[in-house]
């Protein structure tokens, strides 16, 4: 997911492919309408990914008033807004084979009020290592219900319905991320840092419990299936290991020769996951990472690009939130304010993309995930050396032109990804994006936001240090930009393949 797209939804029809955004413009699905029923569904499902998404874009901008109160240290604040995302990514595939298998309703309502519960634990928390630990927990049930709600909603709706009601959930994300930002502002404002960090967990809890009584009344009764529960327990344990193996030296960082250690480690695990991943469908079991997924060039580069952006998106808003407060001084509602023309600029850019792709076609992703790289370099150069006075204004235009590309290119290359998913791997290659976007995010976060704080701890200026996170997270976003031609490049070479075969099954060729 952007920063604002919510989790991606896996298509689990074969071989049928994802309908591409601009599909779902024509005049002929509107006569399709939701009945009663599904509205009570999709309310439920729309709910439950506001209140999980909505957390992590609000706590950003409670990060410094959170530190100054907890007095927590850089490798706390690491865990705190990273451990959310490894968590919720790590949840998401092992959540969905049990809905699949036991039925999803209780799953979903178990996820929701564990993240309730825990929300009121994080704001009562008075050390750092609570906080941290839940930060983990409220990942893990999000990323529970949001496996539910994805497979809720492919069990209850079919074909345009299907696409509509996965279209509202994914502008969901992107709601929650646009009004994050100034609802945790006010919520400081009003109450003060002191307190107002802590309203702001509390927010979850009216929203939760008021989804967690709509879901156990009107999601549907648990239909379980007969299928073996196959979670793929060691695949999900070494990306698990895989993932720490590349946070923790961001966290507490080594010497050169731990440095040399971890990337060792990660290496090893790399391999090691590889290996398990064959070797455990050859023997007729479900791998976590299906392997006709890195089979395929298309969805293998396709993923990649999501995860740059997602990790370089999610990462550079942090930082600027905190630069925003602790080097410029802003309030958090002028922090908020500064970051809101993103948000907006990205839910309206997102709901014309159908159109810049029925003209440009696969080029939109390439060109959206530049202007990005461009628009957060540009804001770590200005901030070097723009005046004060004007800085904020600035950045603001800056977040303009970032919002816009991002709309542009993250529901575009989502379709695209997993039009590109192999038949055999279909049904999972929706979570295995989400996730490996999550798990981006919380590797990058910790990264980013740890050179910040140590550059300013080590008694490096606020912009200086901000400028480096920039230019970090502007060559993550760089890679994405390769990614994306080399997405391109493979996919015109898979069509030029299998054009005429996918013309004569009535598929519409990938521009």
């Amino acid at each position: 997911m952007s920063a604002a797209t919510g989790p991606i939804a896996e298509e689990p029809e074969e071989p049928k492919e994802p309908e591409e955004p601009m599909e779902s413009k024509q005049p002929e699905e509107s006569k399709e309408r939701f009945d009663a029923a599904g509205r009570r569904v999709l309310l439920v499902c729309v709910a439950g990914g506001f209140t999980t998404l909505l957390d992590q874009s609000v706590l950003n901008t409670s990060i410094p008033a959170l530190r100054e109160t907890l007095h927590a240290g850089p490798a706390d604040l690491q865990w705190i807004v990273a451990g959310y995302s490894l968590a919720f990514g790590l949840a998401l595939i092992p959540g969905g084979r049990l809905g699949d298998v036991k039925g999803r309703k209780w799953f979903f309502v178990t996820g929701l009020a564990l993240f309730t519960l825990v929300s009121l634990v994080s704001a009562t928390a008075t050390e750092p290592g609570v906080l941290v630990a839940a930060r983990l927990l409220q990942g893990a049930g999000a990323g529970l219900v949001n496996s539910q709600m994805i497979g809720t909603l492919q069990d209850v709706f079919d074909g345009q319905l299907r696409a509509r009601a996965l279209g509202m959930y994914a502008v969901t994300g992107g709601l929650a991320f646009a009004l994050g930002p100034p609802i945790g502002g006010a919520v400081l404002a009003l109450a003060g840092p002191e307190h107002g960090w802590r309203l702001t967990f509390l927010l979850n809890v009216p929203f939760g419990l008021a989804t967690v009584a709509l879901a156990a009344r009107h999601l549907p009764k648990p239909r379980p299936s007969s299928r073996n529960a196959d979670l793929d327990i060691l695949g999900l344990l070494l990306v698990g290991a895989l993932t720490l193996a590349l946070m923790l030296p961001f966290v507490r960082p080594p010497g050169w020769t731990g440095w040399l250690a971890f990337a060792a480690a990660a290496l090893l695990l790399l391999g090691a996951l590889a290996g398990w991943q064959r070797r455990y469908a050859r023997t007729g079991g479900h791998p976590l990472i299906h392997p006709a997924l890195t089979r395929s060039a298309p969805y293998a580069l396709g993923t990649a690009t999501a995860m740059a952006q997602f990790g370089s998106s999610l990462a550079a808003s942090l930082v600027l939130t905190m630069f925003l407060q602790d080097g410029l001084g802003l309030s958090p509602m002028g922090a908020a304010l500064v970051a809101l023309p993103s948000a907006v600029a990205m839910g309206v850019a997102s709901a014309l993309a159908w159109r810049v792709v029925q003209r440009y076609g696969r080029r939109t992703v390439t060109v959206g995930m530049t202007g990005s790289a461009l628009a957060i370099l540009l804001s770590g150069l200005l901030a070097l050396w723009a005046p004060v006075t004007v800085l904020p204004w600035l950045l603001a235009l800056l977040q303009l032109l970032g919002g816009a590309s991002v709309g542009l290119m993250g529901s575009t290359n989502q379709a695209y990804v997993l039009r590109h998913a192999p038949a055999e791997a279909a049904g999972v290659s929706g979570a295995i994006l989400q996730m490996a976007q999550r798990i981006a995010a919380a590797v990058a976060v910790s990264a980013l936001s740890g050179v910040y704080l140590r550059e300013t701890a080590g008694g490096g200026g606020h912009r200086s240090a901000f400028l480096t996170a920039s230019v970090v997270c502007a060559a993550v976003a760089g890679l994405a930009v390769l990614a994306s031609v080399f997405a391109g490049r493979a996919t015109a070479r898979e069509q030029r393949e299998d054009g005429p075969v996918a013309l004569s099954r009535g598929r519409t060729p990938v521009r």
